[in-house]
């Protein structure tokens, strides 16, 4: 058996491979030029799911006018075909497509040719295709899992235990349980190998406690740099020249809905403090019950 390798023209080398110019501001992709190269409307079905719901409903109120109209031009170069519509009037046809697309049948105006009795039958089962497609759709939007987790503004590093600590926040905005919560923080940076090759390097950060049974109210992510930490012996300017980017990615189960749910965050080099804390955000009340202040959640006090 031989193969024949086929040669590529440029233009379709272009289409397999986009070219992608990729800028790193404040230790921050950002992807120039993705209009170019990629579009949305190649992937129609990721497109609905992800647009905001006003766009989603404005979208299906021109493709049901659309159709509609489509439908009645069509009646229309049928001549005299609907009883008791008035022959040529589009107002009549349009009106008597949105009947049949809906199978309302008032039974006013209905089909008297042949013709239109094919119309008919075309537009019934575009009507069923289109309902079913657009029942979906509404459905995979509404039962998307989504997580609602607030996470501090910036990270501090600060001494726990003796040893520095890279610490943040994270709260649960609903009220229910994320069960069986794991965090994962990634830092990513500049290096250069020893054979003077420039890279984005990742290193994961190994945290204090990585996992919880029940993610309800708030947890504070700690990471000690140690001799083994990528974090040890880093300064705030290092952190800037190598365009340091810490990546959270939080998972869990929602017990609502009994799916998984993700929630990622990131911080730059400019929002890693040094030298300072977080304000407690647990408190007593004069009985001696405890409760969580979220007021102070972001807030941060510089070490003494």
């Amino acid at each position: 058996m031989k193969f024949r390798l086929k040669r590529l023209s440029q233009k379709q080398r272009q289409r397999l491979i986009p070219r992608i110019h990729i800028k790193i501001q404040d230790g921050q992709f950002e992807i120039m030029g993705m209009g170019v190269w990629y579009s949305y409307w190649r992937d129609p079905y990721h497109l609905l799911l992800t647009i905001p719901w006003t766009a989603f409903l404005a979208l299906i109120a021109v493709l049901y006018v659309a159709t509609n109209t489509l439908f009645a031009l069509a009646y229309l170069a049928g001549g005299d075909c609907i009883e008791n519509a008035r022959p040529g009037y589009f107002l009549d046809a349009f009106f008597f497509s949105v009947q049949t697309l809906a199978s309302i049948g008032y039974g006013a105006m209905y089909p008297k040719t042949t013709y239109a009795n094919t119309i008919v039958t075309i537009e019934a089962m575009a009507g069923l295709v289109g309902i079913a497609v657009m029942t979906g759709l509404a459905f995979a939007r509404f039962s998307r899992p989504t997580a609602r987790v607030l996470f501090s503004h910036v990270a501090v590093i600060t001494p726990h235990e003796g040893v520095p600590t890279l610490m943040f926040r994270a709260a649960n905005e609903r009220r229910n349980q994320i069960l069986e919560a794991q965090m994962r923080v990634y830092l990513m940076r500049d290096e250069v190998t020893v054979e003077g090759q420039f890279m984005r390097r990742f290193h994961d950060l190994k945290l204090l406690r990585s996992q919880t049974p029940s993610f309800m109210l708030s947890w504070s992510a700690m990471h000690p740099i140690d001799e083994y930490s990528p974090l040890y012996g880093m300064t705030p300017e290092s952190l800037i020249q190598t365009k340091t980017t810490l990546v959270i990615s939080l998972s869990g189960i929602d017990e609502t809905v009994a799916q998984v749910v993700h929630a990622r965050h990131h911080y730059s080099a400019n929002d890693i403090l040094w030298n300072y804390r977080f304000v407690d955000i647990i408190h007593y009340t004069d009985e001696g019950h405890r409760y969580i202040d979220y007021n102070e959640f972001h807030d941060i006090l510089p070490l003494d």
